[in-house]
């Protein structure tokens, strides 16, 4: 299954990203402090959905009066959710620079388990992991490094989040049969690997089907526990965003009707569907489809899929026009030569203001785990359509808070953003925004998943060690063939070094008496 260093430009990507006391951790009380630390895990802190959960889960426990850290093996301060650079969480880098996160654009999966590795690794050796006392761990995305952390923290007990059988993401091999024979130890290795957990949870009910189909023994010797993603709905965030932020978007696109898409720019998130239905619009004067979401340039897929969309809408004779992060909106092209707007990267307090001045946000994934851009929206009071597979079925009520539409259906796509963009329709998307926003706050507050994990951590901590004998006995084992291996190899090259000074130093006394 499977993004710092330290605020502004410090060049030390290993240290921790911000050390500010974040007000909820100052008024955990020391009862709390000495019950340990909620600790994290997780690969890559960017801005995707599964990075706002782990932020959101963090933050929520936190305020309910627990010390959380968060490790991982990067997070880029420009690329990241506020949270993780503004003192809320305490954020720590390591074991960011050894070892690649892939190799010539392969090899992902082994180098990012390897990654991982080295981070557990490194916090144990230097004692850090020793020093938070881990009341309970909590991992996402990579299960590889499980086994190793029930011999580190044998009593903690270890939740596992999957957001969805890594198995099932990798592309590639139903073309490639070398592929196929690459992922089978990587595929066996998620299996068994997530055993080692004292729970797993998921993010859908549709997630949790897809577990039991694909790992039925695991399903049958576990009880998977949904976890529902969420947004925050305090005052400080239900308030409107920036001023600066609404002035700038009002300002760059006032009198333009937006359509808008938020997603990762991955091909996966079919964000061509929006164009080709976009395309398909009898009436588009002064309408805008703003195309915006996360964007890695580290990232090849992000590149390549950005270019292929340009080139979709050019073949579509649709204009278009590139925003980036450090450029301003108001350098966007009228709506009427360029339509389409790629808003790559877009920081937090832009999407926000986006979100509040769009008419309907496009969801685009078909199959989705979950989708944490449509709470965002309803969250918003905006009307969202999406995909009839996958999570959005489980968050947006077709007829009352959004739509849902095939993915092969781009008419059927067209027609929606006809309705929305009708402005004899305002009385409805209005209907639909407070409906959805009622929804969020029944089902999907921060609160509430907060609550829910506080009691798998009770449960789990009633629960019997994973850990068993057999099983420290073989890790204690590797520990010692990688100790003696180091060993024999330091020794190696002692011996070849000594070697080489002794010629050395011949050579020169020859010389010398030469």
């Amino acid at each position: 299954m499977a993004r710092k260093q330290p605020r502004g430009r410090a060049s030390n990507p290993s240290a921790t990203l911000t050390r500010v006391p974040a007000p909820a951790q100052a008024a955990v009380s020391a009862s709390n402090h000495e019950q340990g630390t909620v600790v994290f895990f997780h690969p890559d802190l960017g801005i995707g959905g599964a990075e706002r959960l782990i932020v959101d889960a963090a933050v929520g426990l936190q305020a309910r009066g627990h010390k959380v850290v968060i490790f991982t093996n990067h997070c880029d301060p420009g690329h990241c959710f506020d949270e993780c650079r503004d003192g809320t969480l305490d954020v720590r880098v390591r074991a960011s620079r050894l070892i690649p996160m892939s190799v010539f654009s392969r090899l992902i999966i082994l180098c990012a388990i390897l990654r991982h590795i080295q981070l557990l690794l490194q916090i144990a050796l230097t004692g850090e992991l020793l020093r938070l006392a881990p009341r309970a761990i909590i991992v996402d995305q990579l299960s590889a490094g499980l086994p190793l952390l029930t011999y580190l923290c044998p009593a903690a007990p270890i939740l596992f989040y999957c957001h969805f059988p890594d198995l099932l993401l990798a592309s590639g091999r139903d073309t490639s049969a070398l592929k196929r024979l690459y992922r089978v130890p990587f595929d066996k290795l998620e299996e068994w690997t997530m055993q080692f957990a004292a729970s797993t949870a998921v993010n859908s009910e549709f997630t949790k089907s897809i577990v039991a189909q694909t790992w039925p023994t695991l399903a049958a010797s576990t009880t998977l526990r949904t976890v529902y993603p969420c947004v925050d709905l305090s005052a400080a965030s239900s308030s409107s965003s920036s001023s600066t932020s609404n002035k700038a978007v009002r300002n760059a696109l006032d009198g333009e009707k937006l359509l808008l898409s938020i997603n990762r720019f991955e091909r996966k998130k079919d964000i061509a569907l929006a164009i080709k239905a976009f395309a398909g619009l009898a009436q588009r004067k002064n309408v805008r489809l703003v195309l915006a979401g996360g964007y890695d340039p580290r990232i090849d897929e992000n590149v390549q899929y950005l270019s292929e969309l340009r080139s979709l809408c050019d073949s579509l004779s649709l204009g278009h026009t590139t925003v980036t992060a450090t450029d301003s909106l108001a350098q966007a092209t009228p709506a009427d030569d360029a339509p389409v707007l790629f808003l790559p990267s877009v920081p937090s307090d832009t999407k926000t203001s986006l979100l509040r001045h769009a008419r309907l946000l496009l969801y685009t994934p078909a199959g989705e785990h979950f989708g944490i851009v449509p709470l965002e929206a309803m969250k918003a009071k905006l009307p969202v359509l999406a995909a009839t597979t996958g999570g959005p079925r489980e968050s947006v009520v077709d007829g009352k808070t959004g739509w849902l539409r095939p993915t092969t259906d781009v008419a059927a796509w067209t027609d929606v953003m006809a309705t929305a963009l009708d402005g004899q329709n305002d009385g409805l998307l209005r209907t639909m925004g407070e409906q959805g926003l009622n929804r969020v706050r029944e089902v999907f507050s921060r609160d509430s998943m907060a609550e829910t994990l506080d009691g798998i951590i009770a449960d789990m901590e009633k629960g019997k060690p994973v850990a068993s004998a057999l099983l420290n006995m073989a890790l204690n084992a590797i520990v010692v063939l990688i100790a003696f291996i180091i060993g024999i190899g330091g020794a190696k090259g002692y011996v070849v070094a000594k070697d080489r000074v002794i010629w050395a130093w011949k050579d020169v006394a020859s010389l010398v008496k030469g």
